[in-house]
């Protein structure tokens, strides 16, 4: 299985280890296309038109999409859109904060599936219920 993770990138990294291990956790179900996600230092030599090609190309080759959707990313959302259009599962993991809560775009799509959690040990329980159902 091809897995095409996505969280935020430009609009905050301060997730890039959860993203790491979640990315980790993935693995176990199949081949993650976006390892990078949740790499510490991010490639800026690309071009914007380069990374998108890239992800799109990604995205299609894929076939599921998990989103980490705590940190509010328009390009995470762009992908979730661009996922459900191309007829992808889409999962999204959203840890509740306080004074924030999700897009209502996200939680609100019949379209995809959105679980809360609060801990590493539960987005696990929550990803293997996923991927034992798809």
């Amino acid at each position: 299985m091809k897995i095409y993770f996505c969280g935020s990138i430009r609009g905050g990294r301060q997730d890039a280890k959860l993203y790491r291990r979640l990315i980790e956790e993935l693995k176990n179900y199949g081949t993650v296309l976006t390892e990078h996600i949740g790499a510490e230092a991010m490639d800026h030599t690309k071009t914007d038109r380069q990374i998108h090609d890239e992800d799109m190309a990604w995205l299609q080759e894929s076939d599921v999409v998990i989103a980490e959707v705590t940190t509010p990313s328009l390009g995470v959302g762009y992908e979730i859109g661009r996922a459900i259009e191309m007829g992808k599962p889409v999962f999204c993991l959203y840890r509740p904060q306080e004074n924030r809560r999700a897009s209502a775009m996200i939680k609100g799509s019949p379209k995809l599936e959105f679980v809360e959690y609060n801990s590493m040990a539960e987005a696990t329980e929550y990803l293997e219920a996923f991927f034992n159902n798809i």
